[in-house]
């Protein structure tokens, strides 16, 4: 089963005035796991896909839906996929993929069939993002022993964290689409700090790891008129190109960041120091 939801871009200014209801529904993905269903978002920042993908007993095929106009997902699209759960398999057009906790594949456009199972009894959760594509790149499985890794932050400003750059220009060819994976350590909170926008590209952020009963405050909106929204365990983010992507949780957590636009370059942000945000 196939559900998806559709987003529009929103103005800043009108950004501003939303209460915190409109504010959750225009950017909080709250649902993307369900036993035996794809849950997708389609958002008219660089029309990025954020979807979830839970194969419980049975096997799950991704298929077009009607925004994309195309007989395949892929026609005119790449795809990311990183599993945050138990092993499971991607299979596509035949090729079977294995991926653990934390290993991500990259599909590239024009791929048929896309298929996601799981394996030897565990249950294995697909996030996906999907950026429209020009080129066809091969595909990729990436871990931990291919990926970029960077250890950022300390001890005392609480955001001590290992970025694991998967799906970048450094590791494997895309069109537009990059996506990582970032670990809090114990005792660390802060994500994103200090704080960017970069307006060559938008964003979407997925926490994960977090325990139960525990919360993270996502910050956004404009670096001087910035706005939260609380999250738990398992949910999505929109960031638009013009805000700022932040956060900070009562426990440590991991979250995957994914991007689109027209710059590849991980490095190209617009840094404001934690005492300049309001």
């Amino acid at each position: 089963m196939t559900n998806f939801d559709f987003r529009y871009a929103s103005n800043p200014k009108d950004a501003n005035k939303y209460d915190t209801t409109e504010l959750r529904a225009q950017f909080l993905i709250e649902k993307l796991f369900v036993a035996n269903e794809i849950n997708l978002t389609y958002s008219m920042y660089d029309r990025y896909i954020v979807g979830g993908i839970m194969p419980v007993g049975q096997a799950l095929k991704l298929e077009t839906i009607p925004y994309l106009k195309s007989e395949n997902f892929l026609d005119r699209r790449e795809l990311g996929i990183i599993n945050v759960g138990g092993k499971g398999t991607v299979t596509v057009d035949g090729e079977v993929f294995v991926l653990e906790k934390k290993e991500a594949l990259y599909v590239g456009k024009d791929c048929k069939d896309v298929v996601f199972a799981s394996v030897d009894g565990e249950q294995p959760l697909f996030y996906i993002n999907s950026a429209p594509a020009h080129h066809k790149f091969p595909n990729k499985k990436v871990n931990k022993e291919n990926a970029e890794i960077v250890h950022l932050g300390e001890e005392k400003f609480a955001n001590k964290r290992i970025i694991n750059k998967l799906i970048v220009n450094s590791v494997v060819q895309t069109c537009q689409l990059q996506m990582g994976l970032t670990e809090l350590l114990p005792g660390n909170i802060w994500n994103t700090m200090p704080s960017h926008t970069h307006n060559r590209r938008m964003e979407a952020y997925f926490y994960f790891d977090l325990e139960d009963g525990q919360t993270i405050s996502h910050f956004m909106g404009e670096p001087q008129n910035t706005r939260h929204i609380f999250m738990q365990n398992h949910q999505a983010v929109l960031s638009p190109e013009w805000s700022i992507h932040s956060g900070a949780g009562t426990s440590n957590y991991s979250f995957i960041w994914g991007m689109a636009g027209e710059n590849l370059d991980y490095g190209d942000m617009d840094i404001v120091a934690p005492n300049e945000l309001r």
